[in-house]
């Protein structure tokens, strides 16, 4: 995970650039504004790094309150759970299918899960990841990032999210889009984004406070900056929204 990976050599010149104290504010006036409006989101629950890495494989396109009763249903089907996942490794994709029905795209996640579990305990000799403690991040996530379905945004949840507890930003669908309409980046990518987002990222910010501020731009894009229709005219964001300053003007003209 490198930003030679994910940028082009334009953008290399911008990672070299120091940022001007309008950039450098760009993301810290954004957590400021969300969390004021918000609120202090409630404190994660850390998991194990394979608890971690099973539930993000599982919640990709799903709703959290779905997600987390998969998890109770996939634990209950296989008398499985942290520091025992090896029942769902060894089950058949069926069985994990028919396990985790109620997720989106079951029929791909569970092959993937399959293949996932199998491929840790091949290159490990068991299923664990608590070895991963003792790498870089960057590492880390490469590693991770060889098994199917697993990408930039899962490995980030993993390194963050989980006890190894490293900074990243899990750049999923949500931040994506919440990140575009504020152009704090160019379009791209969820790698290349999060890469971009990185450099924003004041060096006083744990890893810790990358979770925080992404549980807030997660649900302030699942509350007001909606796909289909975002409520503009009542964001916090607005003032330094192109996109909402946009919308809003848009609809003053048709009213």
């Amino acid at each position: 995970m490198t930003a030679e990976l994910f940028t082009e050599s334009a953008d290399l010149e911008q990672i070299r650039r120091p940022l001007t104290p309008e950039e450098a504010d760009k993301l810290p006036r954004v957590h400021r504004l969300l969390l004021g409006y918000y609120g202090q989101p409630k404190a994660r629950e850390l998991w194990d790094p394979l608890t971690q890495l099973i539930y993000s494989l599982l919640s990709a396109r799903t709703k959290t309150p779905v997600s987390h009763q998969v998890m109770r249903d996939l634990e209950r089907a296989f008398h499985a759970g942290p520091g025992n996942w090896e029942p769902v490794r060894d089950a058949s994709v069926a069985d994990i299918e028919r396990a985790i029905a109620i997720v989106t795209f079951p029929e791909v996640k569970a092959p993937q899960l399959k293949q996932t579990l199998q491929g840790i305990t091949a290159r490990y000799g068991s299923l664990t990841l608590d070895f991963l403690a003792k790498y870089k991040t960057v590492k880390i996530r490469s590693w991770l990032e060889q098994f199917p379905g697993v990408g930039s945004k899962t490995s980030g949840a993993v390194v963050n999210f989980s006890t190894l507890r490293r900074r990243a930003l899990c750049v999923d669908s949500h931040h994506l889009r919440v990140a575009q309409r504020l152009c704090l980046v160019p379009r791209a990518d969820a790698a290349t984004t999060e890469e971009r987002l990185m450099r924003l990222v004041p060096e006083t910010w744990d890893a810790a406070m990358l979770d925080e501020h992404h549980s807030l731009v997660k649900l302030h894009a699942q509350t007001l900056c909606t796909f289909a229709e975002p409520k503009c005219e009542g964001c916090p964001l607005l003032k330094i929204c192109p996109t909402g300053e946009r919308n809003v003007s848009e609809l003053k003209l048709v009213g």
